[in-house]
């Protein structure tokens, strides 16, 4: 008979507690497993530590969960030691999107982490990429959560060539089991999610650029017009102008010349303005 994968991973690895990875470590602790972030300084650690504990405790004023912050908060593990993933079912990378950076993490995750099943947060770096680095590409494939990760519904679960069907089966699976969706694609340069969302966000930052209309007035005919939560420049301020640079970069080698980054966007960058995380982007942010 073949073993039921459990609904839940008992213990789950991050690499990574930047804003993404302190998302996905939230995710997995209020669902009620153990958490080990590994980050590459004390300081970093500290930092995570305090993400994940914000986020915690935001989860306990809304009541989205029974358990209290330090019941929660016993359940992480914030360190510089790869070797707490080696119980790990589950290890999650979620380093800056740079292909050298990721190949290099997720070498270190398989030295680490032996038996578990492996997974990039990669927003559009290609999976199977990604995976001619490993020995045993059959259990990795990608994970693409969203920020702000406890208020999104998300997840892109990529499937990579070499990707076992019981690999994807089990991970489909986790992400039922925190409350999020999971939908289904193969691996291709930005996926589904960014692939779309980036070519809206470039367009969206040309037309600001040739002054067809004001910031204000491009997003808001996405949210009125089109029932968008919200508009595409100000989501490019969520995720970051260096962030959608990169993955535009990116798609603009793979896909061709329809995502190469407005000069706009690259002067904003290149600035300083990265959006809601440095307070000004194409939006001011108090």
């Amino acid at each position: 008979m073949t073993a039921v994968a459990p609904a839940l991973p008992e213990t789950v690895g991050v690499l990574g507690g930047g804003t993404m990875g302190a998302g996905i470590a939230h995710a997995f602790l209020v669902s009620g497993c153990r958490v080990h972030v590994v980050e590459r300084d004390r300081e970093q650690c500290d930092a995570a530590a305090e993400r994940v504990a914000h986020a915690v405790r935001g989860s306990v004023e809304r009541g989205t969960t029974s358990e209290s912050a330090d019941e929660l908060m016993a359940r992480l593990q914030v360190g510089v030691d790869d070797g707490a993933f080696a119980p790990c079912d589950l290890v999650l990378e979620a380093v800056p999107e740079a292909l050298g950076l990721k190949a290099e993490s997720l070498a270190r995750v398989e030295a680490s982490a032996p038996h578990a099943v492996i997974a990039s947060n990669t927003s559009s770096i290609s999976i199977d990429e990604l995976a001619a680095t490993l020995r045993d590409p059959t259990r990795f494939l990608g994970m693409h959560f969203f920020n702000p990760v406890p208020a999104s519904s998300l997840v892109e679960v990529v499937r990579g060539a070499a990707t076992s069907a019981e690999m994807l089966a089990v991970v489909q699976g986790w992400v039922a089991a925190i409350g999020k969706t999971a939908v289904t694609v193969s691996d291709a340069p930005g996926f589904a999610s960014s692939r779309l969302g980036v070519a809206l966000g470039l367009e969206a930052i040309r037309m600001l650029e040739e002054g067809v209309a004001s910031a204000d007035d491009i997003d808001a005919a996405m949210v009125l017009g089109y029932r968008h939560p919200v508009g595409p420049l100000r989501l490019t301020d969520i995720v970051g102008l260096d962030v959608r640079l990169g993955i535009a970069e990116y798609l603009a080698g793979a896909l061709g010349e329809r995502f190469a980054p407005p000069q706009l966007l690259r002067d904003k960058v290149a600035a300083g303005e990265l959006g809601r995380k440095t307070g000004k982007g194409f939006f001011e942010w108090s």
